[in-house]
C-alpha cells in the first residue's frame, strides 16, 4: 500500500492514501490492479476506472465519458429536498448519470422520477441509476422526449445543464477535457445557451406552484435569474460559500 500511494502521489494525486485503499479493494486480481494504477496515473478520474461516484452519501453508476457528479451539486439537492414534499413527481434534465434526480428522490424518501439527456452514453448510464430509483429514462433533447401526458405535472424540475463559455473549455481541469464528453460541459458563447431553452420551455412542464432548480455560477446567475423572470417565474438565488455553489430557483 505504501508502495501504491507512493506512485498515485507521485502522479499528482491529492488523495493518495484514500485512492491507493479504494483501487485496492476495486480490483479483483494483482494485474487489473496494475492496470487501473496505469489508468489513473495516466489522469483517468477514479470515479470511471472504478465505475461509480460517491454523491449525496449514494453510490452513483458512471461510465467513461459520462459527466461526473461534483460536491457542489450537492447544494442544489438539498435545496430541492428542503422545496419538495414525498410523492412530488421530478424531472433531472440534462441528468448525465442521473444523479441529482436519484439524490432528490431518495431524500424525499419517496418520488415519481423522471430523466432525459440527449447523449446515448449517459442515457445507458443514467437508466440503472434511475431505474434503482423507480424511476424513468428518457432519451433525447430537454423535454422533447417527455410524454404529454407529464405536461404541468412536475413539481421540480432539476438542472445542471452545461454551462461552461465555448471559449473557456480549455481552462476546464485536464480530466474533465480528456474524460468527460465536450457535449456535457459546453454550454456555447456565453454558457448559457442551454440553459435559455430548458427556462423558456419550463413553465408549460411545472406543476402550479412547482419549481425550476438551475445551477449555474456566480457571474452568470444575474442572466440566469434575468431568463426565468423573463419566463414568467418568481426567482430566488441561494448560495454556498462552502461548496462554491450557485444555484437560481424559479417559481411559477
Amino acid at each position: 500500500m505504501d508502495d501504491l500511494e507512493d506512485e498515485l502521489r507521485a502522479s499528482g494525486s491529492v488523495f493518495a492514501e484514500d485512492e491507493a485503499r479504494l483501487l485496492s479493494e476495486s480490483a479483483t486480481s494483482e494485474a487489473e490492479l496494475d492496470s487501473m494504477v496505469r489508468r489513473r496515473t495516466s489522469g483517468e478520474p477514479i470515479q470511471q476506472i472504478v465505475g461509480w461516484a460517491e454523491f449525496c452519501g449514494l453510490r452513483i453508476k458512471v461510465e467513461p465519458g459520462v459527466f461526473l457528479p461534483r460536491q457542489r451539486t450537492e447544494f442544489l439537492v438539498e435545496r430541492a429536498i428542503a422545496l419538495g414534499d414525498r410523492g412530488d413527481t421530478l424531472l433531472d434534465i440534462c441528468c448525465g448519470s442521473g444523479a441529482i434526480g436519484v439524490a432528490v428522490a431518495t431524500g424525499l424518501g419517496r418520488a415519481d422520477l423522471h430523466a432525459t439527456d440527449i447523449d446515448p452514453a449517459a442515457v445507458r448510464c443514467a437508466a440503472e441509476n434511475v431505474s434503482e430509483a423507480g424511476g424513468r429514462m428518457y432519451q433525447g433533447d430537454l423535454y422533447e422526449p417527455l410524454p404529454r401526458l407529464l405536461h404541468g405535472r412536475f413539481n421540480l424540475i432539476l438542472a445542471n445543464a452545461p454551462y461552461v463559455p465555448t471559449g473557456q473549455l480549455h481552462l476546464m481541469p485536464r480530466e474533465a477535457r480528456l474524460h468527460e464528453q465536450t457535449v456535457t460541459l459546453d454550454g456555447g458563447e456565453d454558457g448559457l445557451d442551454i440553459q435559455r431553452r430548458l427556462i423558456t420551455e419550463a413553465p408549460g412542464w411545472l406543476a402550479e406552484d412547482g419549481r425550476l432548480l438551475v445551477e449555474t455560477s456566480d457571474r452568470q446567475a444575474g442572466t440566469t435569474m434575468d431568463l426565468m423572470k423573463e419566463a414568467g417565474l418568481v426567482t430566488t438565488l441561494a448560495t454556498s460559500a462552502e461548496l462554491d455553489a450557485t444555484v437560481v430557483i424559479g417559481r411559477r
